[in-house]
């Protein structure tokens, strides 16, 4: 009994060595905070964090669109996350790794196999006599001993990809809802641009209608009509072409949800959507802790590193023990378990000569790794880029929205004050055209630079990795 306790022992001991290195994190210098606005020394100012020490949260309330209050918004984004196809393959992708990992983890415990055989002959047992029959049936045993940790870094591998995986699916999932509420705002702003160009459309027309009886009258010259004939021309040449993105920007919507086109109710409007946001709850700690597509690189890069360890690990001996144990008779009708076949032992196979294949291996599999740690590196880097520039990108759209909308009331005024002068006699009819190129133009540009500042904040939520708009808005990312 102390010699089979100092054999487990010594086998437990054995088994505890795992060949490879232990992850232990990447070093990062990220910025103490966000702010463009910062001078070139302040932005210098770093923070050296090591990613073991982050917390890999990733859960994020994924459902901070809420806070628009538009309930079309709302309804497209929930249809997609359960039909769009590309969320499926993710999802499926997630199943695919859960499934390996379960599928490693049953290299490490023994495997069980049953066999049977029949024989008839006069050669059995390596000798020649008279005609006999031979039955057996049995199972077998086999158990590779993970001395190493070569399944056992496998089996981590397997682990680290299952997170990957998931995500993944998150990141795709994040990806998914900045698209479905990009292209509704895109939507939304076909719509004003087609409502915009209906409306110059028929001010033209009526105005184009009035200098046709005038010019009947003999009160203006050719050129006029032919001038607000152009003017006319340009707004309804603008109605088929907004008509035409509307329809198109609404088979895009239905294709990220995952159905067959088909038109959609009205929804809120541009001007009704909420815009004053706070972007500046976030710290570049947070967004390392958040973004789900750093975690997946980070995931990837320790399952690498458990690839690395595996790889060392096969460059040793491997220890298995098999063992057999069944029923051997010569007579089909009877079976007697009183004699029973066994046998059990064990095996060594190690490497010799294998020409530095093996050491081959170890050095592909950490050159993957040295390729995994720079991608993870760079997605860093990139969500720290992209962050900054969409910051950026929504405080200037919110300065220039103010003058846009100072513009578009000034040139609706200016458009109604030249018509009546022009009506008086007072002013030529150029300066009524000059003066409905500015209004129309002015118009359009408003609308689109509320879509842009819309799909701006859009993608800064992407770009932190999702979460909620506002402190107050209850977080339903744990329900």
């Amino acid at each position: 009994m102390k010699k089979i306790l100092q054999s487990i022992l010594l086998v437990s001991l054995l088994a505890a060595c795992k060949a490879g290195k232990p992850y232990m994190g990447v070093d990062l210098e990220i910025p103490i905070k966000f702010n463009p606005s910062l001078s070139e020394t302040e932005q210098a100012i770093t923070d050296s964090v090591n990613t073991l020490d982050l917390q890999k949260v990733g859960d994020a309330n994924l459902e901070w669109w809420q806070l628009f209050e538009d309930p079309l918004l709302d309804t497209l984004i929930r249809t997609s996350l359960r039909y769009n196809r590309n969320a499926a393959i993710a999802a499926e992708r997630v199943m695919q790794n859960r499934y390996a990992l379960r599928f490693q983890n049953a290299d490490m415990l023994p495997k069980v196999g049953a066999q049977a055989s029949a024989d008839r002959g006069n050669f059995l047992f390596n000798q020649i006599g008279q005609t006999n029959e031979l039955f057996i049936a049995g199972t077998g045993l086999n158990w590779e001993i993970d001395f190493w940790g070569r399944l056992r870094n496998l089996s981590d591998a397997a682990r680290y990809n299952l997170l990957a995986s998931q995500y993944g699916l998150k990141s795709l999932q994040l990806s998914l809802i900045t698209d479905v509420a990009t292209t509704y705002f895109n939507w939304l702003q076909a719509l004003e641009e087609l409502e915009i160009a209906e409306r110059n459309l028929a001010l033209r027309d009526s105005m184009h209608r009035i200098i046709v009886q005038r010019f009947d009258k003999g009160m203006l010259q050719q050129t006029d009509v032919e001038q607000s004939n152009i003017l006319k021309t340009i707004a309804a040449g603008s109605v088929p072409k907004f008509h035409r993105k509307s329809i198109q920007l609404e088979n895009a919507l239905n294709f990220l949800v995952g159905r067959n086109p088909r038109r959609l109710p009205a929804g809120r409007s541009l001007p009704e959507l909420q815009t004053d946001l706070d972007i500046n709850r976030f710290s570049p700690k947070d967004l390392l802790e958040n973004r789900p597509d750093i975690l997946e690189a980070e995931f990837q890069l320790m399952a690498q590193n458990a690839q690395v360890g595996a790889a060392k690990a096969s460059r040793l001996p491997t220890i298995s023990l098999n063992a057999t144990l069944g029923i051997i008779t010569d007579d089909f009708r009877e079976w007697d378990l009183s004699n029973p076949l066994w046998n059990i032992g064990g095996q060594l196979m190690g490497p010799l000569f294998f020409w530095g294949q093996l050491q081959r291996r170890v050095d592909i599999e950490q050159s993957i790794g040295y390729q995994q740690l720079f991608a993870f590196e760079n997605t860093v880097l990139n969500a720290l880029r992209e962050v900054e520039d969409v910051k950026v990108e929504i405080t200037t759209l919110n300065q220039e929205l103010l003058a846009a909308d100072e513009r578009k009331k000034s040139a609706l005024s200016a458009q109604y004050l030249s018509g009546e002068r022009y009506s008086q006699g007072v002013t030529s009819y150029l300066e009524v055209l000059e003066s409905q190129r500015q209004a129309f133009d002015a118009e359009l540009s408003l609308v689109q630079l509320r879509q842009s500042l819309l799909s701006a904040y859009i993608r800064f939520y992407k770009a932190m990795g999702g979460g909620p708009l506002d402190e107050n808005m209850p977080d339903n990312s744990q329900q």
